[in-house]
């Protein structure tokens, strides 16, 4: 018995010494390795950084990307993922489809942050598997990885605020990390096709026989905010064969003007966003702040218009993108898209592509936004 104890004890050793000599980890823990392996996959996200994320993700947190949980929820057809987002993306739910279509995203947590700025404990509790934020805030996703959440940035700007590459683009992203949803080749090929039928008719007019347009981001009783050639007015007007009037300002995101400037470019068509509460008659009566509209072309013809607001504020790239070019090309070339039906346009792109379908009064409220969904915004 005594011999048969030495030799269990010296094989016992042989083996220790073998396991440790050869520097891998005991065999016992490969399992669970691999299986934290299987369970995630990796991203490259709009700052080229590599993520990885859970394979199988229930929530879900938004931080300073706006328009990001209005696509989630039309990318879904639900907004029930959704544990956490930005004040401004739930006053642009309140007044816009996107609460009547989900009212669960009615309800969803706005108290972790404060402007940029992210209360990681209190985000924490909320457990998100995934944080999305903005690619122009890279040190709130450095603060959001060391904190141990899967950030993920989407931008904005990275396709030079070109609204439908951007769309495209997030979608796509979505795509891959939702492949169950993959919806980047049916969105992709609606807005191109969209994109490409503006371009083929409005390519046909001459730069001079353009209407000059100003596009009022904000505007109040103390600022005028406009596009230069470097934010999303500049790609709208590209777009719809119109011109910028602030494209000589070399500025990029929101550029600050006076009144004064606004005289001196004397716009054709004056595109109010909802980033603002204006709405056209407070240009027509001049009811906001001491400015005098009066005199002004867009004015005098009657041209100045609300954009719509569908699933979000339609200035920025969003869900609402292809039926938002097309109502800026027919608003303001009436004539050469007198064919195009607004209403039938927009019914069939929510239902061919996200599978939404809306009625005309939906659609109707949709182009005609209300002032209070500026709340909050800045």
């Amino acid at each position: 018995m005594k011999k048969i104890m030495s030799l269990v004890l010296s094989l016992v050793m042989v083996l220790s010494l073998t396991a440790c000599g050869s520097g891998k980890a005991p065999q016992t823990n490969q399992p669970a390795i691999e299986n934290n392996q299987e369970e995630t996959i990796t991203v490259v996200d709009h700052l080229d950084n590599s993520v990885a994320v859970p394979k199988k993700i229930d929530r879900i947190a938004v931080c300073s990307i706006w328009p990001l949980p209005s696509v989630l929820s039309v990318f879904f057809n639900s907004a029930e993922k959704i544990v956490a987002m930005p004040e401004p993306s739930l006053s642009a739910a309140q007044n816009s489809l996107l609460g009547e279509l989900y009212p669960e995203i009615l309800d969803v947590n706005t108290s972790f942050m404060t402007g940029n700025e992210v209360n990681v404990e209190e985000l924490l509790k909320l457990a998100p598997d995934v944080v999305f934020y903005s690619a122009s805030l890279p040190a709130l996703g450095e603060q959001l990885t060391n904190a141990g959440f899967s950030a993920v940035a989407v931008s904005v700007n990275k396709w030079d605020y070109n609204c439908i590459e951007t769309l495209n683009n997030w979608i796509a992203l979505l795509s891959e990390i939702f492949p169950e949803n993959d919806k980047s080749a049916i969105v992709e090929d609606y807005s191109n096709k969209v994109y490409d039928m503006i371009q083929q008719r409005v390519s046909k007019i001459e730069k001079d026989d353009r209407p000059s347009a100003l596009f009022l981001y904000r505007y109040d009783d103390t600022e005028i905010v406009t596009s230069g050639s470097k934010f999303f007015g500049q790609w709208w007007a590209d777009a719809s064969g119109a011109e910028n009037v602030g494209e000589e300002i070399n500025q990029d995101n929101a550029v600050t003007v006076n009144m004064e400037q606004v005289y001196a470019w004397d716009p054709d068509i004056v595109f109010l966003t909802n980033f603002t509460s204006a709405q056209p008659d407070d240009l027509y009566h001049n009811t906001i702040g001491n400015y005098d509209w009066s005199d002004i072309d867009a004015i005098e013809d009657s041209r100045v218009y609300k954009c719509p607001l569908g699933i979000y504020r339609s200035y920025t790239p969003g869900a609402d993108t292809p039926v938002t070019l097309l109502w800026y090309a027919k608003t303001i070339y009436p004539e050469l898209f007198k064919d195009i039906d607004l209403t039938k346009e927009a019914k069939d792109y929510y239902n061919t592509v996200f599978g939404i379908e809306l009625t005309d009064e939906q659609i109707e409220t949709m182009f005609a936004p209300p002032s209070e969904a500026a709340g909050g915004v800045f």
